[in-house]
């Protein structure tokens, strides 16, 4: 969360790559370090442990806004 730049309580959208669902949630602090990446109440239903998954933020600017990206590998690691 950190790395990207999230909140807890944003307001995200999340699009998964491995069944086309998207779906909007928020953001849940977890354990810093604990590379866990939990989708709670309804929401996961529409996807499961190992799924391949987009956390998209946004914002609202009188500027231009430079996008970051955070790539993860196994184990939710920073690539």
């Amino acid at each position: 969360m950190e790395k990207a730049g999230f909140l807890a309580g944003e307001k995200v959208l999340v699009a998964d790559n491995s069944n086309g669902s998207r779906f909007e949630t928020y953001m849940i602090k977890e354990e810093a370090g604990s590379g866990r990446i939990m989708i709670y109440g309804a929401a996961s239903y529409l996807a499961k442990k190992g799924d391949e998954i987009i956390i998209m933020g946004f914002e609202l600017a009188d500027e231009e806004i430079k996008p970051k990206v955070v790539l993860l590998g196994k184990g939710n690691s920073m690539i």
